[in-house]
């Protein structure tokens, strides 16, 4: 299994979980104001793995694949971001994954596709 999933130079982390498998939850630190959550999961084996971090009330579902090392990178931008909190994962024992959390500037939004033909 790879190492957990880093984070871009410019964020900064909060909380990380080497690789394991099965169920486990850990704990992440604070951050300022203004910031968003970043949660990223590093998994190999076949399996879909439920990562929820409460306190924010978020979860999302990641499908597995066996002989395969997946990455998924997810930022939260919801009221009550800045606190501490607890990510959980649930896991079948087939399943190895790691887990960072950090904390960067909101990803700005796109802005709807203009048609080329339309000028």
């Amino acid at each position: 299994m790879q190492k957990p999933p880093e984070l871009d130079p410019d964020e900064v982390l909060a909380g990380r979980q080497q690789a394991i498998s099965g169920n486990a939850s850990m704990e992440f630190r604070a951050g300022k104001k203004g910031q968003a959550l970043i949660v990223a999961v590093r998994c190999q084996g076949g399996g879909k793995l439920k990562v929820e971090a409460p306190s924010v009330h978020v979860s999302f579902p990641l499908e597995c694949v066996a002989n395969e090392v997946s990455t998924t990178y997810n930022q939260v931008m919801v009221t009550g971001v800045e606190r501490s909190g607890t990510v959980s994962v649930t896991a079948p024992t087939a399943v190895h994954w790691s887990l960072t959390v950090g904390r960067g500037e909101p990803a700005q939004e796109e802005s709807p596709d203009t048609d080329a033909d339309a000028a």
